[in-house]
């Protein structure tokens, strides 16, 4: 007589249970852990082993036998994944979102772009909190695709003379700059001079 195992819970879906599960499966927009748990009761309901099934999804049996129990015990709230250990988030996404849409849209006053700090002000939160936030989002306020006018009250007085010295330079003027590169070295052969 063949070996059969351990007893397994019988597990019958019914139509609601079955239709949920055919979308979490085959939805693209699902997280994968859950369309793979959805595949597995799915093929449990029809009658797979553990063993086969394993196989077919590449996956280890303890990983079958762990859903398939979840699910006898828990229905489909059993397929969703548990509270993870840790500290609860003290910060909520009303605080992120407004954040986000700070940096985004509005500059603080007198200043071209948001600092840490100058966000961390605004929002009551951390700067180290504000830092991590942009680095999630990929937030970089610093660093901008557009021109930003200067906040000098004599920026455009400033902006006149320099471009009409471009547009209308002087006549029989000479101006020479030097600048000396900081990776030259003196050389320590002898120059033509001293020949």
């Amino acid at each position: 007589m063949a070996r059969t195992g351990r007893p397994k819970a019988e597990l019958i879906l019914t139509v609601e249970e079955r239709e949920q599960l055919r979308r979490w499966a085959r939805r693209p927009t699902s997280a994968q852990a859950l369309a793979l748990r959805s595949k597995i009761v799915l093929a449990c309901a029809d009658g797979a082993d553990n063993k086969t099934l394993a196989q077919r999804l590449g996956c280890v049996e303890a990983t079958v036998g762990k859903w398939r129990g979840r699910f006898v015990a828990d229905r489909l709230d059993g397929l969703t994944d548990e509270q993870r250990p840790g500290r609860p988030r003290t910060i909520s996404v009303d605080q992120v979102e407004d954040v986000i849409v700070a940096t985004l849209e509005s500059t603080p006053p007198s200043a071209t772009h948001w600092t840490r700090s100058k966000m961390a002000k605004r929002t009551g939160l951390s700067k180290t909190t504000i830092g991590k936030i942009w680095k999630d989002f990929g937030l970089k306020p610093h660093l901008v695709d557009h021109f930003k006018l200067s906040t000098d009250p004599l920026f455009i007085d400033k902006l006149y003379d320099v471009v009409g010295l471009y547009l209308n330079p002087p006549e029989a003027q000479w101006c020479c700059a030097s600048m000396r590169s900081p990776r030259c070295r003196r050389s320590s052969a002898p120059s033509r001079r001293s020949r």
